[in-house]
């Protein structure tokens, strides 16, 4: 399917013309055909000669439903331009053109209606001439006379043409559908409509309501009249919803992917034809069918710029590349913005606006992924899919680290690789009788979101670092005894070497000053093996313990092993579950083990 709008005066026949191209009647309301009159937007579909299927949202042309007409305009790839021969270019015309060039709109059609209440030529020499001069360009143009039938045979093929030259959509793509109407069905519950410009929508996806967040899911989908397992952008489609009151939804809220859309409230944006210094402080900003009000904050600070901050009341999804009309509703001053930054930096210091002023200088609403990256040091390749900066499918760029989902920009990874080494200094400084610096605050005192990056640093750094045990610390670093320490300690390993089992008293521990920190260093430094209770072992204990004990019958109990190792209870025992957990025992019941198996 492909989806068009109408763009044009009011009472120049737009719904006349879809009328008679469809045979369905696009105003829904019976004030509008009792008036005669657009009054919101309308919707319908025909398929043309070559096959193609091709939808039109038809939208009001008077001047007072300018908001409506952003809202059917908005999500659209392509729009039909229609002026009345007998009446030409008017002010609305030239509204909703100017809306059409904000939004960046390259594909269009101009018909000229009416064709047989005034010859046509003037009035398309004139129009033609006056889309050259916008984003739309040189168009193709055909006169039609909907009453008599004259010249829709020549539209329906220059229809064919222009959807042909579309851009292909995204189908695979994250799903964002702006809500241009909601309402209830009789046994179905809440339905909402909108035009699908990317992804793919399928029966019982989950998805999110933004801004509220609500989840909900697709319970049942319709386009064209007709219902379907999924439906593909770009298309016009009815989304039946399960565990959403219609109270809940309105014009301008979206359907989103879940975890694949950042909301937000604050975007840096490129103005297309206003000094942003000209613009009053709150405007509304127009996107999809969303109408936000907004902040306006310009990068001023002595030099020339088109760029600003919009700060706005309700966060929504946008990525880079986005079009948008910044609107005063009192008056007809309108700009178009393209959006360059969806999670742009707080602009906290003096002369920072005029910092971002300058970075912004060169931006074009298609991210650089370096840029992008190193303003950040380091991000997630989900998180920059999220903000529409790189494909969650797309090789990173070579120049950076990726470590995992991870990408590190190298100059902040050089930086972590020196902070890291002087963090495990300052801490060996700080606690020398430590094993060395904790992982995790490591990853703290540099700054590295997640511990594998720290990880990865330890092995790039040449042998300068090691991990063991969750700590950092430098090779052949051991703990900083005093002497006395020292002495005690290797007293206590003297003892040891010649019996595994006969591990020293607690008060013979507290007399030689081996303190619990010095006792734990040494554990950690490998020289002892420390159970609970400060019972203080041999590291060949365990190993010894379960050769002596491959002697006695199996199984055996807790007396027996103690009496073949010639130990106590008080040692025997968290020897015991120490052994356990390695495997190197094994209960059979509550008195009784056995070795394990070699």
């Amino acid at each position: 399917m492909h989806v068009l709008a109408t763009a044009g005066h009011v009472d120049h026949g737009k719904s006349t013309l879809v009328r008679a191209l469809t045979g369905i009647e696009p105003d829904r309301l019976a004030e509008e055909r009792r008036r005669g009159m657009t009054l919101d937007l309308g919707f319908a579909w025909t398929t043309l000669p070559g096959g193609e299927t091709v939808a039109f949202v038809d939208v009001p042309g008077h001047e007072r439903f300018i908001s409506t007409m952003l809202a059917g305009v908005g999500p659209v790839p392509g729009v039909v331009v229609v002026v009345a021969a007998d009446e030409g270019w008017r002010a609305q015309t030239s509204e909703h053109v100017s809306v059409l060039d904000s939004l960046g709109v390259r594909h269009g059609l101009l018909v000229v209606t009416r064709a047989d209440l005034a010859d046509p030529g003037p009035a398309l020499a004139y129009a033609r001439e006056r889309l050259t001069r916008t984003s739309l360009g040189a168009v193709e143009a055909v006169a039609v006379s909907a009453v008599t039938g004259a010249g829709l045979d020549e539209l329906r093929a220059a229809l064919s043409r222009l959807v042909a030259a579309l851009p292909a959509p995204v189908t695979d793509g994250r799903v964002r559908l702006f809500v241009d109407r909601a309402f209830t069905v009789r046994g179905s519950g809440t339905v909402v409509t909108g035009t699908l410009g990317a992804g793919t929508i399928r029966h019982n996806d989950r998805l999110l309501l933004a801004p509220a967040g609500t989840e909900v899911r697709v319970r049942g989908l319709e386009s064209m009249g007709e219902r379907h397992d999924e439906v593909a952008a770009v298309a016009r489609v009815a989304v039946n919803l399960r565990g959403l009151p219609v109270e809940e939804v309105r014009r301008g809220h979206v359907l989103i992917t879940p975890d694949r859309w950042p909301l937000t409230d604050v975007v840096d944006v490129r103005l297309a034809s206003v000094d942003p210094a000209d613009l009053p402080g709150d405007l509304m900003l127009h996107i999809g069918s969303a109408a936000v009000p907004c902040r306006v904050r310009p990068f001023a600070g002595g030099v020339d710029t088109d760029t600003a901050r919009l700060r706005l009341a309700s966060g929504l999804p946008l990525e880079p590349g986005d079009r948008a009309v910044l609107r005063e509703p009192s008056s007809r001053l309108a700009t178009g913005v393209v959006v360059l930054d969806v999670d742009p930096p707080e602009l906290r210091r003096r002369g920072a606006a005029l910092n971002r002023a300058i970075e912004l200088e060169d931006a074009t609403g298609r991210p650089d992924v370096l840029v992008e990256v190193a303003r950040r040091g380091s991000v997630t390749r989900q998180w920059l899919a999220a903000l529409g900066v790189l494909g969650g499918a797309d090789p990173a760029p070579t120049e950076l680290i990726e470590i995992g989902e991870h990408l590190v920009d190298p100059d902040t990874w050089q930086r972590w690789g020196k902070e890291l080494g002087a963090a495990v200094d300052a801490h060996r400084a700080a606690a020398p009788l430590e094993p060395g610096l904790p992982a995790k605050a490591a990853a703290q005192a540099i700054g590295a979101p997640d511990l594998r990056l720290v990880e990865a640093l330890v092995r790039d750094s040449g042998g300068a670092l090691l991990a063991r045990g969750g700590r950092i610390t430098r090779p052949g670093t051991a703990p900083g005894f005093s002497n006395a320490a020292r002495r005690a300690l290797d007293e206590v390993c003297r003892r040891l070497a010649e019996d595994p089992f006969a591990a020293p008293s607690v008060p013979e521990l507290a007399e030689a000053g081996l303190t619990r920190e010095i006792l734990a260093a040494a554990a950690a430094a490998g020289m002892v093996l420390r159970l609970p209770g400060e019972v203080i072992l041999h590291p060949s204990a365990p190993q010894a313990a379960a050769t002596a004990l491959a002697g006695l019958d199996q199984p055996f109990t807790l007396s027996d092993a103690r009496q073949a190792l010639g130990t106590t209870r008080r040692v025997a025992v968290p020897l015991f579950e120490h052994l356990d957990s390695l495997g190197l025992t094994v209960r059979v019941d509550g008195a009784l083990r056995r070795v394990s198996p070699a």
